[in-house]
């Protein structure tokens, strides 16, 4: 299956480059490019990609707010570029349903698999989302005192592995249970908690106080 990918930047060479690396790839398609923020959304709205590479500093509307809305109208996910390791842009990025945050400096092989793992939903991007981000994030955040109902005791087990960084293999070796098992119970925590991907797991699991313990 081919991930779809929009370009975001308002640089024209940062997205043909952006572009060309993307096209090395067989199963990652480039969609369309957008320059400015409104354009991104607009772009998003009318292509329905899996994935935008969004830029932070755009004119017309920044990439964090252009996230907000295209992340809260779809199923788009949308992962960040910026030549900027600050905080305040991870936050930002959170805070506009992000699912991921790298630096323009990343090699190319690493931004491949990171829209790839964007798209998947399928595990927290080391790059520019630390867990120390993340917990900060989470405390400054309302708090979520209790699990929501529903949640049973495996799924919160596998909860706190999703919350320590842990991939659906690991998951899978530490519970002793296959592969497959693990990745339905990350999926139906998803269902359960109305999250769109590994990010905002991680995020309520330090809301709820679950990462900082055990199974």
């Amino acid at each position: 299956m081919t991930v779809r990918v929009a370009v975001a930047d308002d640089q024209a060479l940062v997205r043909a480059g952006l572009c060309g690396i993307i096209g090395t790839a067989p199963d990652l398609a480039v969609v369309g490019q957008a320059a400015t923020g409104a354009e991104a959304v607009a772009l998003a709205r009318d292509t329905h990609p899996d994935v935008v590479l969004m830029d932070v500093r755009m004119p017309d509307m920044d990439g964090i707010q252009a996230s907000r809305l295209i992340t809260a109208t779809g199923t788009v996910r949308v992962l960040m570029l910026t030549t900027f390791d600050l905080d305040e842009y991870v936050y930002g990025a959170l805070r506009a349903g992000a699912s991921g945050f790298l630096l323009k400096d990343a090699a190319p092989a690493d931004l491949l698999a990171a829209i790839r793992v964007v798209a998947a939903g399928d595990a927290l991007l080391a790059p520019g989302i630390t867990r120390r981000l993340i917990k900060e994030f989470a405390a400054r955040s309302a708090p979520e005192p209790t699990m929501p109902a529903g949640i049973t005791t495996r799924e919160r087990e596998v909860l706190v592995l999703v919350a320590q960084g842990l991939s659906n293999s690991e998951i899978a070796r530490h519970l002793h249970i296959t592969h497959g098992t693990a990745k339905t119970h990350v999926g139906h925590l998803l269902t359960k908690l109305g999250a769109r991907d590994r990010v905002q797991l991680v995020v309520l699991a330090h809301r709820t106080g679950l990462a900082g313990g055990s199974s």
